[in-house]
């Protein structure tokens, strides 16, 4: 038997040995939620509960393997039964059995994004839609919107009114390619991931024999990050649940964080209101950070009203106090994070041990930059890294091919992003522009246009739309060439053809002002290439080198965690980001950001910002710190002295 008072501290016990019912543990950051959730299993089998009575949801395969690993080491034997997974593994195991009651055959076939994407863009073609009535959006972006009504439980029309505006005059087009969609995955027995959930929820629903069967089955339900959770996630857990009623959902509504995916922070808030019986626990004691970096974080997640109140405790002793960092601008900024990820280094703590997070992508770029300049080597976590990026690279062809016409490859991805302008045609277009001694007055001619098929001329009349913008605005300063390509046609491309495209015009418009620090194309496309042409030697230096830098979002940063955290651009109108406040509960999610990312650090926090930021139009801008920081001011705990100690860059 497990010596479970010695294994767990006080509150994980209470958890682990509760008989049953209905549970609601509200586990703080680094307060050992994966430990208390598996010794919760290993005690249940070791009180003779079957592991066949056992069902344990998470939200990846490799959490559910370790916690049943760890379960098996645990208890000394085999727990096979246990079904453990993913929700939609366990949709999948369920459906094999039982698709013939919802008409599939039960050898149905899973569709991947990419199958996702060229059936709904067949049903696009079949119906006759595709370039009626304007720009129509592209097949993952219509999936896109019709995976989202599944998870958020909202109809396709609400969600194309408040989320895709600019597509709204095209609802009635879109709603029957859904609809199509549909017909057609029955038609061909398939199902895409989001139909598994769908489908599992109707399964138990509609079908009293099957719902009683697995309500009966599983004796308790056990349920980790379920802050994270959907309506219709939640909604399945309840039906598995009906019968014994032993439920327990693991989780931290100051973690919740995911609404833009159909995350439902109701989800956990409401739980007491389904269960007024259920008892509800916290795990407040945090192993993971010193007492003055939780200090900071409690301060900052009380101005929250809507939710569970708790309080991290270190359990660690007493260490530096966070650092505020403003700095002139973003390029000291970036200088001053290169400058302290070395000194750190020097003292002693490894570069895979410091992580630089941001609130979105773009941030990061200066980083990225000065990072690279010093030979730092670091790894991108948000994405690829910026200038790498696709649509930075779409814009940057179009620049490339002004001041070099003769650039075949530039010219050939700018003319491959419009419809039916394959290699082939390209490859045409390409020949006629070489052929022409000069090749930008060549393009606006009407024989350009007679050197492609007819069928490209759609795609080809976009294409000239936005270069002649450019070629009109090629005398004018870099920032300007930009902004040509960008709000001339390149902004309504990604809308049709991203299912981020919001995130990325705000990285486009970063890159826009980043131009306005040269005075000529030439030179920005060289810094450009710079930056982006790293030799095959640095490379295989950069792949040998395990030790790297973390540049993350702080999306992709929760779970983890680092011995120094910097955190960029804690400024208004960044954290919390200017567009996210514009959501129902915005602000408060904003501030749930802000508390991942500072329970991230285990020793060292710092908070930067730059005092001033050029924008486009406005020219050098005063920034305010993030709200964020200036309310941590009128904390509530922490009278005296201030949660975080204030460093003047220039006397660094």
């Amino acid at each position: 038997m497990i010596d479970y008072k010695k294994a767990l501290n006080a509150e994980q016990l209470q958890v682990v040995e509760e008989p049953g019912g209905p549970m609601l543990v509200i586990a703080g950051a680094g307060s050992g939620k994966t430990r208390t959730l598996t010794c919760r299993v290993a005690h249940l089998v070791e009180e003779g509960i079957h592991p066949e009575g056992i069902l344990l949801a998470t939200f990846t395969n490799k959490a559910a393997r370790s916690m049943l690993s760890q379960v098996e080491s645990l208890i000394g034997r085999d727990i096979n039964g246990i079904w453990g997974g993913t929700f939609h593994h366990l949709a999948h195991r369920t459906l094999r059995v039982h698709a013939s009651r919802l008409g599939f055959a039960s050898g149905f076939s899973i569709l991947d994004g990419e199958d996702a994407r060229q059936l709904i863009n067949a049903c696009i073609k079949e119906l006759g839609i595709d370039g009626k009535k304007g720009k129509f959006p592209k097949g993952d972006v219509v999936g896109g919107m019709i995976s989202l009504g599944i998870n958020t439980g909202i109809s396709l029309q609400e969600n194309i009114r408040d989320r895709y505006p600019f597509f709204e005059n095209l609802t009635d087009d879109i709603v029957a390619t859904a609809a199509r969609y549909k017909t057609r995955k029955r038609a061909l027995n398939v199902m895409d991931f989001d139909d598994l959930l769908f489908f599992w929820r109707e399964l138990l629903l509609n079908f009293s024999e099957v719902r009683d069967y697995y309500a009966e089955r599983f004796l308790h339900v056990l349920v980790d990050e379920y802050q994270d959770t959907n309506h219709l996630q939640a909604q399945i857990v309840n039906l598995l649940a009906s019968c014994h009623r032993n439920l327990m959902v693991v989780g931290d509504d100051s973690q919740s964080i995911y609404s833009f995916r159909g995350a439902n922070y109701e989800n956990i808030m409401k739980f007491p209101e389904l269960y007024p019986d259920c008892r509800i626990f916290k795990l407040e004691t945090n192993y993971r950070s010193t007492p003055e970096i939780l200090n900071l974080a409690n301060l900052s997640i009380d101005n929250n009203e809507n939710q569970y109140r708790k309080t991290l405790r270190a359990v660690r002793g007493n260490g530096a106090r966070p650092i505020l960092v403003p700095t002139r601008n973003v390029l000291q900024q970036a200088d001053f994070v290169s400058q302290r990820i070395l000194e750190i280094n020097r003292a002693g703590v490894p570069l895979g041990e410091i992580a630089v997070l941001y609130r979105a992508h773009f941030h990061s770029m200066e980083v990225q930059m000065e990072l690279t300049r010093r030979g730092i080597p670091f790894e991108i976590r948000s994405g690829i890294r910026f200038f790498e990026q696709a649509h930075i690279k779409d814009v940057t062809a179009y620049l490339r091919v002004i001041v070099n016409p003769k650039d075949e490859m530039a010219w050939k991805r700018a003319l491959g992003l419009y419809e039916k302008i394959g290699p082939v045609t390209a490859d045409k277009l390409w020949r006629f522009i070489d052929s022409k001694q000069d090749p930008l007055d060549a393009v606006l001619t009407e024989d350009f246009k007679k050197a492609a098929p007819r069928s490209s001329l759609s795609g080809l009349g976009r294409f000239l739309e936005t270069f002649r913008a450019v070629y009109d605005a090629k005398e004018a300063s870099p920032p300007r060439v930009v902004e040509a390509v960008i709000k001339n046609g390149y902004f309504d491309l990604l809308r049709e053809t991203r299912t981020d495209a919001s995130s990325r015009e705000d990285d486009l418009l970063q890159f826009m002002n980043f131009a306005s620090r040269f005075s000529s194309l030439d030179g920005f496309l060289s810094e450009l290439a710079l930056l982006t042409s790293v030799n095959d030697d640095e490379k295989e230096q950069e792949a040998m080198a395990q030790d790297k830098v973390a540049l993350s979002s702080i999306h992709q940063a929760k779970g983890l965690e680092w011995k120094a955290v910097l955190m960029i651009w804690c400024s208004e109108g960044m954290m919390p980001l200017a567009r996210a406040l514009n959501d129902p509960g915005g602000e408060e999610e904003e501030r749930r950001l802000f508390y991942v990312a500072a329970t991230r650090a285990k020793d060292q926090l710092y908070l930067c910002y730059p005092l001033m930021d050029y924008a486009r139009g406005m020219g050098n801008t005063i920034v305010r710190p993030s709200r964020f920081i200036l309310e941590l001011k009128s904390g509530s705990r922490g009278a005296g002295d201030m949660p975080y100690e204030r460093w003047q860059v220039d006397d660094y």
